[in-house]
């Protein structure tokens, strides 16, 4: 899995001059729907390039990465509110969901709302998975959009101004300094605000 991973960023960062902003929108909608490919991995080093005087902008990146966002989101909501909770009880046991998370995730939904949309296009891990319990408790899709787009742009921007601090130093290394500080973080973040709530909040 992690070769696999490696090889996909490799072949990425050889593309992105000729994919341009379709590859980085196509690339964090994939992050954001089914596909394990970090958005630490395209933005960051997309906005490097851009900063260094490719052919793209940090700002066009930025959007590239927001809109990428919530096609992948949009997807997964939709998937989920047309499919239902027995299509996802049923085939949610391949990616190791169970009736339990199912309903702890519904609860954290219908409790947190519009502002879970939000802060979890922040986190890692329930970026990817947002989408589930918002489509099966049916939020509205306006407000489950606008949300994404925000938090999605604010994600990106943050990745992307790592990718700029990296290549002002002049060395692309500095980016995986940059990125391990913000993955920890956001794994501190992700544990007391997803992880213990859904703990206190399963049967």
């Amino acid at each position: 899995m992690h070769a696999e991973l490696a090889k996909l960023i490799v072949w990425y960062q050889d593309k992105l001059d000729a994919g341009g902003y379709p590859l980085i929108a196509a690339m964090m909608a994939g992050e954001s729907s089914i596909v394990p490919f970090p958005s630490e991995a395209v933005i960051p080093f997309a906005a490097h390039r851009a900063h260094a005087g490719g052919g793209l902008t940090v700002a066009g990146v930025i959007i590239a990465g927001a809109l990428g966002s919530w096609v992948g989101a949009t997807f997964m909501y939709w998937a989920c509110r047309l499919g239902g909770r027995p299509l996802l009880l049923r085939y949610g046991r391949y990616v190791h969901i169970n009736e339990d998370r199912v309903q702890a995730a519904e609860r954290w939904a219908r409790r947190f709302g519009p502002f879970g949309v939000f802060l979890a296009r922040m986190l890692p891990v329930l970026r990817q998975l947002i989408g589930i319990p918002m489509g099966i408790v049916k939020m509205d899709f306006r407000l489950y959009s606008l949300f994404t787009l925000l938090g999605s742009s604010i994600w990106c921007s943050v990745l992307a101004w790592v990718g700029v601090q990296a290549g002002d130093q002049g060395d692309l290394r500095h980016i995986l300094y940059w990125l391990l500080g913000l993955i920890i973080a956001l794994a501190c973040a992700y544990y007391f605000l997803v992880h213990r709530f859904i703990r206190k909040s399963s049967p």
